[in-house]
């Protein structure tokens, strides 16, 4: 079972290290720009960073939903590595947005385009799943017959 799920498992790992990064991030901007909780406004750089750490803690359920769906019912190495393309994309658009608010979008478009692919493994996935275990169908053994 293990060898099933060791690579969801380590890309889990690594999204909640990217993710605690990022809260750092936030912390050193409170004590740089003198901005205590539960304040959320100040100076721009700190309202971009405060941003990206927030939009990326919210997209993460998503994420973390749809890789360990696409990996169970369709291909883990596949949603394995998707995966890891997710987190360089939320990587580049943290960094980005931290720069410049402009700087987020070209990486936030690349990362929606990893989750919307995520999404249709998992659909084709648990698809087949259904298919195959109650109505008898293998839909793969069907398109390369």
């Amino acid at each position: 079972m293990l060898d099933q799920i060791h690579l969801l498992a380590a890309v889990t790992v690594l999204g909640v290290l990217e993710q605690a990064y990022f809260f750092l991030q936030v912390i050193y901007a409170r004590r740089l720009f003198g901005i205590s909780p539960p304040k959320t406004s100040g100076p721009p750089e700190f309202e971009r960073i405060f941003r990206a750490q927030v939009n990326s803690s919210e997209y993460f359920p998503i994420f973390l939903a749809l890789l360990w769906q696409a990996g169970l019912f369709f291909h883990q190495g596949l949603a394995a590595a998707l995966g890891l393309l997710y987190l360089y994309a939320r990587y580049c658009y943290f960094m980005g947005y931290r720069a410049s608010s402009s700087e987020r979008l070209a990486p936030i478009y690349f990362g929606t385009g990893v989750l919307w692919i995520l999404i249709a493994a998992s659909a084709l996935g648990i698809l087949h799943f259904f298919l195959s275990h109650y109505m008898g169908l293998n839909v793969f053994q069907l398109l390369t017959a």
